[in-house]
């Protein structure tokens, strides 16, 4: 077994050196040669941009769209307030007038028995009491805000209006309601018997309809019922 020379192994340490180096500067070279070539862009293209800004563009404009109708119907909501005070108001002024059978002013109107005229009724056919005002000296004729024969029935507001703008029953304006109007209706309302009860003509139960108009349009309309529990009383 021969023994190698000192200068042979110098020589394959040499080239084994050699090789190592030339291995780091090829790899080198491969690290270089990747760090050249192009990365992905990470961003936004502008094609990918204008897309965003059409997509968010449609979205806010839907958005607003439904703020402005919705604007526009809850700006309502104070005149709709308004307009159903105006008519429980006015409601409750026709129900709270007398229901008898003669027009009040009838000297037989606290005693009558029955709308017909005679001594157990009305004095005479023109104070009967009928859907509308009185128009017949000396009962009528009646209005409202009449000093001498003012309404003084629940039937003498059939087919009664007001406005535009709403007074009090004295007359005096009230103010911020210039815009409103207001209909009344009056008409006889039967009812049948129910739990044993007995049943009500027509001729003794009336249904009263309000409908306020305000601004835009806005209604509110209001429906009460007066019943002839007290024929006879007077205010």
């Amino acid at each position: 077994m021969s023994i190698p020379s000192p200068r042979l192994k110098s020589q394959i340490s040499s080239f084994k050196l050699e090789d190592a180096r030339s291995a780091f500067s090829k790899s080198n070279l491969r690290l270089q040669t990747s760090n050249l070539r192009p990365r992905k862009s990470v961003g936004l293209s502008l094609v990918e941009l204008i897309v965003f800004i059409v997509i968010v563009g449609v979205a806010v404009a839907g958005v607003l769209g439904a703020l402005n109708v919705s604007t526009r119907a809850s700006a309502d909501p104070v005149i709709q307030k308004q307009a159903l005070a105006v008519a429980e108001a006015v409601l409750e002024e026709v129900q709270l007038m007398p229901f008898t059978y003669c027009d009040p002013d009838d000297p037989q109107a606290a005693t009558a028995q029955s709308a017909a005229v005679g001594p157990t009724g009305c004095t005479a056919a023109a104070s009967v009491e009928n859907p509308g005002a009185e128009a017949t000296p000396p009962y009528g004729p009646e209005t409202r805000l009449g000093v001498t024969t003012p309404y003084d029935n629940v039937n003498d507001y059939n087919l009664f209006s007001m406005g535009p703008g709403i007074t009090d029953i004295s007359g005096a304006a009230i103010t911020g309601l210039s815009a409103y109007t207001v209909v009344v209706g009056v008409a006889g309302q039967a009812f049948a018997a129910f739990g044993g009860g007995r049943a009500i003509p027509a001729a003794d139960s009336l249904l009263v309809t309000v409908t306020v108009t305000g601004p835009g349009n806005t209604t509110a309309t209001l429906h009460g019922y007066r019943v002839r529990y007290v024929p006879n009383a007077l205010p």
